[in-house]
C-alpha cells in the first residue's frame, strides 16, 4: 500500500489514502484473553493480525504522514506533515485551495500558481476534522483533514472483523484513525438456538391507514400509497441483481448522478426485500458512508439491499444550502433504478443519514413521505427554511439521533456561521416539530436505555411514532444501527 510520489521534484514514498492503527485486547464474556483471534480489515487490503496469548493485537500502520491521492505527473498531489500541507503542482497552472469546517463554513480560501506550496494549518488545530478542496481547471478534489491523517473525501475508516472458531464474528468500524487500548469481547456461538421473529406492539389507532409491517388493518381510501393492505407481489424472476457492490447512475435534470447499490450475500432474489438509502455527510461520498454506517451490520444478515448515493459537490440540497441539485428527485430515481434491478418491496423503503446526510433524511421526510415508510436521521436537524415548507404527504415515523456533546451540529441549533441562511431548529425543537407535524397529542414519554435518553410520541396520527434518542457521549456520530433498524423495519406503506 505504498506509493512513490513526486513532491518538490523528488520522488518520495508515503502511505496512500490513510494512516491508521488499532491496538487492543480480545477477551471472552468472562473477561479471559482469547488467543488466535483473526483480525481482518475489509476495506483496506493486506491488513491482518492475530491476537497473542494475552489476547493482545495491533493492526494498521504507524505512519503519520499520508499522501491522499496517488496523483502522477501533471496532477496535483497533496500531503500532510504534522501541521503543514504540502501541495505539488507539476503543471504550474493556477489552483485554488479552500478549507472549510465540518458544516461547510469557509475558514480560508486562496489561489496559488507555484509548483510547490506549503500551507501552515496550525491555527486550525482545534478542529477535529476539516474539508479541504483543491480546484484546478474546473476539477475539484475533496479531502478530509483530521488530526491523524489526510484522507480523500469519503474514504471509509477501517472496517474490521474479529473471528475465532466457536465464536460469533464481531465487526467493528474505527471511529478515529488511531485507537489504542481498546477491549473487544467475543461471544460464543450457540449452535442450538433457533431463530425466531421479533414481534412488535401495534399502534392502537383504529383508523390506521398504514403502520407496522405486521399490521393487518385495512387502509382507508385517503392513504398515500394504496387502498389495500394486501401483500405486495413482486415478480422476482425478472430481477438480475446479484450479491456484491455495483456503482449505478441515473439521469436527473440532465445531470448524471451516481450511487452504490450494495446487495448482501443473504439476498437470494426469490422474495421482495426492504431497501435502505443511507446518505453521507458533507465532504463525503457513498463509499465512505457504506464503510461508516452502523445500519449495514444489521441489515446485511436479513438480505436487505442498501443504496449509498453520492451528493453533488459532496453535499446535499437541504433548502438554503449546500447544493442546487434536486436531491428529492434523485432519490425517487434511485428507488426506481434499484427496483428495476433487484427484487425490492416498495412498501418497505427507508432513509437514514449522518451529519448533512441526516439533514437530507429530515428533508426527505418532508418531501418524499409517499415513497418512504420511515426515516432515521442522525447528527443534523431541519433548518428554518426547509421546515417552513415541510408538507409530508402523510404522517411519517421518524427516529432521530442526537448528542448534547455534538460540537459540529450543535444540540441547541442556531446559525451555521456561514451567513447563508442555514439556521438549525436544534435537536429538541426538531423532535417537537415532528411530533406536531405528525399530529401527536399529549406529552412524550421519557425512558432510559443505558446512558441514552429516549423520548417518544406514540399517540400520533395513523398510529405513527416519533422517537428521539440523545446519547450525551456520542458527539457527532452515526445512528446506532441496532435501534435504528429495529424501529425502521416495523413500518411499511399500505
Amino acid at each position: 500500500m505504498f506509493l512513490k510520489h513526486a513532491l518538490g521534484g523528488v520522488l518520495v514514498t508515503a502511505i496512500a489514502a490513510s494512516a491508521w492503527n488499532l491496538d487492543g485486547t480480545v477477551v471472552n464474556t468472562d473477561n479471559e484473553p482469547l488467543e488466535g483471534v483473526n483480525i481482518t480489515c475489509y476495506n483496506y487490503g493486506g491488513y491482518t493480525a492475530t491476537s497473542d496469548a494475552q489476547g493482545r493485537f495491533s493492526i494498521g500502520d504507524e505512519i503519520t504522514t499520508a499522501i491522499a491521492d496517488a496523483s502522477i505527473q501533471n496532477k496535483i498531489a497533496v500531503a500532510k506533515n504534522g501541521n503543514v500541507l504540502s501541495i505539488a503542482n507539476p503543471s504550474g497552472n493556477s489552483f485554488k485551495v479552500s478549507m472549510m469546517d465540518a458544516l461547510g463554513k469557509m475558514m480560508m480560501q486562496q489561489e496559488f500558481n507555484s509548483q510547490n506550496t506549503s500551507i501552515d494549518i496550525q491555527k486550525f488545530a482545534g478542529q477535529k476534522f476539516m474539508i479541504l478542496k483543491v480546484s484546478s481547471n474546473s476539477v475539484n478534489d475533496n479531502y478530509i483533514v483530521s488530526r491523524g491523517a489526510l484522507m480523500k473525501a469519503g474514504d471509509p475508516l477501517p472496517y474490521l472483523a474479529f473471528s475465532l472458531t466457536g465464536y460469533k464474528i464481531f465487526s467493528y468500524t474505527m471511529a478515529e484513525e488511531k485507537e489504542t487500548g481498546k477491549v473487544f469481547t467475543l461471544e460464543k456461538q450457540d449452535l442450538t438456538a433457533s431463530s425466531s421473529s421479533m414481534t412488535w406492539e401495534q399502534p392502537s389507532s383504529s383508523s390506521m391507514t398504514w403502520g407496522p409491517a405486521s399490521s393487518a388493518s385495512q387502509s382507508s381510501a385517503s392513504t398515500a400509497r394504496s387502498s389495500s393492505s394486501v401483500e405486495l407481489i413482486v415478480n422476482c424472476a425478472s430481477k438480475t441483481a446479484k450479491a456484491g457492490d455495483q456503482t449505478m447512475s441515473v439521469n436527473v435534470d440532465g445531470q448524471t448522478r451516481t450511487f452504490i447499490m450494495h446487495v448482501p450475500s443473504a439476498y437470494k432474489g426469490d422474495k421482495a426485500v426492504p431497501l435502505v438509502i443511507d446518505f453521507h455527510g458533507i465532504g463525503g461520498n457513498g463509499r465512505g458512508q457504506m464503510g461508516g454506517t452502523q445500519l449495514r451490520a444489521q441489515t446485511d444478515p436479513e438480505g436487505v439491499i442498501s443504496l449509498y448515493p453520492d451528493g453533488a459537490s459532496a453535499a446535499w440540497n437541504v433548502g438554503p444550502c449546500c447544493s442546487t441539485a434536486d436531491d428529492v428527485k434523485f432519490t425517487r430515481e434511485m428507488i426506481k433504478a434499484a427496483s428495476e434491478s433487484a427484487c425490492i418491496d416498495k412498501k418497505r423503503v427507508y432513509a437514514s443519514g449522518f451529519s448533512m446526510g441526516g439533514g437530507m433524511t429530515n428533508h426527505l421526510a418532508c418531501n418524499l413521505a409517499d415513497e418512504l415508510a420511515a426515516v432515521a436521521p442522525s447528527a443534523m436537524d431541519l433548518n428554518t427554511v426547509n421546515s417552513a415548507s415541510c408538507n409530508p404527504a402523510r404522517p411519517i415515523p421518524i427516529i432521530m439521533y442526537r448528542s448534547t456533546s455534538d460540537g459540529v451540529c450543535v444540540y441547541q441549533g442556531g446559525d451555521s456561521g456561514r451567513g447563508d441562511g442555514l439556521n438549525f431548529l436544534g435537536a429538541e425543537k426538531n423532535f417537537t416539530f415532528w411530533g406536531q407535524k405528525n399530529g401527536c397529542t399529549g406529552n412524550p414519554t421519557e425512558t432510559r436505555d443505558g446512558n441514552v435518553t429516549v423520548k417518544e410520541y406514540s399517540n400520533c396520527m395513523d398510529g405513527v411514532k416519533v422517537v428521539f434518542r440523545n446519547d450525551p457521549n456520542a458527539g457527532h456520530s452515526y445512528a446506532d444501527g441496532k435501534s435504528a433498524w429495529a424501529f425502521l423495519k416495523q413500518w411499511q406503506l399500505q
